[in-house]
């Protein structure tokens, strides 16, 4: 099949198809000796699944962030940053490229000196595209609408199943252009009236089914630090 070693990430959490640790070692192994059968190396990597991995989820939004990596990686979520050198030094030491422990270090230094961005813009001129395309050049859906915060507080939970639920209302991954970016993550302190999702999509039907999900699904948990209070104020 052309290939001799192979990566494969295996997010974990709620959320997920693999929900537990040891869920995702199961698959993982499933994995490995499928690859031993096809005559493939295959090691898996099982990541932190319970939210999205940057602030982007849908096609054209997730290549905008990705593309930002490559030019400037102290731009890009610094979660996108840490998996994909994880998973990239993994592939390195599978090549022999980097020794044993040392695969993500060299994936940094690749990434930082530019050669990362050097070699996906000779992939994409390969392919037949623009190898001097800009983050802001690819285009996203040109309907859109932000959901705000309840109150003031903290992000408490993102749900990744809602989160794709509400993407896929939008019109991801058949429409490019569909998707949505969360402005903070979990632990993030914000205000009442704060954007904390934006919604994208390439038609306004989509955009309004996509809203109406968000809203009744409520993917992101705002709370203040009392979440309760017991025994109940009575009121006289």
């Amino acid at each position: 099949v052309g290939v001799d070693n192979l990566v494969i990430d295996i997010p974990v959490g709620r959320g997920t198809k693999a929900e537990t640790i040891s869920e995702g070692r199961r698959l993982a192994q499933m994995f490995v000796d499928l690859g031993k059968r096809v005559g493939i190396r295959v090691e898996c990597g099982l990541t932190y699944g319970e939210q999205p991995v940057g602030h982007a989820v849908g096609p054209a939004l997730e290549a905008r962030e990705a593309l930002i990596a490559l030019c400037d990686p102290e731009k890009a979520p610094s979660s996108l940053v840490e998996k994909s050198t994880a998973l990239a030094g993994m592939l390195l030491e599978m090549g022999d490229k980097a020794p044993q422990g040392y695969g993500k270090d060299l994936a940094f230094d690749l990434l930082k000196s530019g050669k990362a961005l050097s070699k996906m813009r000779e992939i994409i001129e390969a392919q037949g595209g623009d190898p001097d395309v800009k983050p802001e050049d690819i285009p996203v859906g040109q309907h859109r609408i932000a959901i705000e915060a309840p109150c003031n507080g903290y992000i408490t939970g993102v749900d990744n199943s809602a989160i794709v639920a509400i993407a896929r209302a939008a019109g991801a991954p058949q429409e490019p252009g569909a998707g949505l970016t969360l402005s903070w993550k979990r632990g993030a302190k914000v205000r009442k009236g704060d954007a904390i999702l934006e919604i994208y999509a390439e038609r306004e039907s989509r955009l309004e089914e996509a809203y109406k999900l968000a809203l009744k699904l409520k993917p992101i948990t705002v709370e203040g630090m009392l979440l309760h209070r017991v025994p109940e104020k009575q009121e006289y």
